[in-house]
């Protein structure tokens, strides 16, 4: 089993601003009681308990990249007995990015790159990184990866998804994965209707895949029934061999517990599509050994 979408962090070794901020609140919550260091001690314990023995480290907004990257290499070179590759921070728009990219590959655990599209409105209005939809360096970058053998984590929001659509369909040499199923904010009948029939925009591209993580950040009280409806659509839409699961821990720890979570996933996802789901896409997509 690989848990496919979670981090780590050592307040004393990386900076992450996000983390040292105290008293603001965020789009997925109060982040106070996860201030604190996360590392693959406590992480394993956690997925270990359910059964996991990898995972996937996503990148979490340091204030270098690099340095984060190789501080996680670092622990997945000295824990070989858990499986660790990582998806690190890169600017595709940036004029030096075949550079940078030529530094990142040279870290072995690296297995492609997240840039963030869409949090939320409100912090996107205020971050700008919307505009990436509309950036032809960027464009440009998600084509570099494909060529480069590197995989791209897409965060985005819903009412992101058609226009990204138009932007991931010229870059299908590409491996994208959708990160916590789109962000469906809006779990409103209405709301949940709007995203599944945007979602097929990029459910229909072969090269694209989802994430079943984070789906607490936009709904803090949620249930195995709440979620439900989400977790089929996507597994409908996209089928298991493109669908993986992510704890989003420890962000999601804010909602749950990490045995809650797998209960609650346990109870939803068809016991012939579990080994895929929770392994098999994760393994191939992200070449894990």
């Amino acid at each position: 089993m690989i848990d496919a979408h979670h981090h780590l962090w050592d307040l004393n070794k990386v900076s992450y601003p996000w983390l040292e901020a105290k008293g603001v609140v965020r789009f997925f919550g109060d982040p106070t009681p996860i201030q604190r260091n996360y590392l693959l001690t406590e992480f394993r314990e956690n997925a270990g308990a359910e059964g996991f023995r990898a995972s996937v480290h996503i990148q979490v907004g340091a204030t270098d990249p690099v340095g984060e990257a190789e501080w996680i290499d670092s622990i997945a070179q000295a824990n070989p007995d858990w499986p660790l590759v990582q998806v690190v921070y890169c600017d595709l728009t940036s004029k030096s990015l075949d550079k940078e990219l030529d530094l990142i590959q040279k870290i072995s655990s690296v297995r492609g790159v997240r840039q963030i599209v869409g949090r939320s409105s409100d912090e996107d209005t205020k971050s700008g990184t919307n505009d990436l939809l509309i950036s032809s360096a960027f464009h440009d970058g998600l084509v570099e990866l494909g060529k480069r053998n590197l995989s791209f984590d897409l965060q985005l929001t819903p009412a992101l998804i058609v226009q990204a659509s138009k932007v991931m369909s010229s870059a299908p040499d590409t491996k994208i994965v959708l990160c916590h199923a789109g962000s469906p904010s809006d779990r409103s009948e209405q709301g949940l209707e709007r995203w599944s029939k945007d979602l097929r925009l990029l459910s229909s591209m072969s090269n694209i895949f989802c994430k079943l993580s984070g789906l607490g950040m936009f709904d803090h009280n949620w249930t195995p029934g709440s979620i439900a409806p989400i977790v089929n659509e996507c597994v409908q839409q996209f089928g298991p061999s493109r669908c993986m699961f992510g704890s989003n821990f420890p962000v999601d720890s804010l909602y749950s517990d990490y045995s809650f979570l797998m209960q609650a996933y346990r109870s939803i996802v068809p016991k012939l599509d579990f080994d895929m789901i929770f392994g098999k896409t994760a393994e191939k997509f992200y070449n894990i050994n």
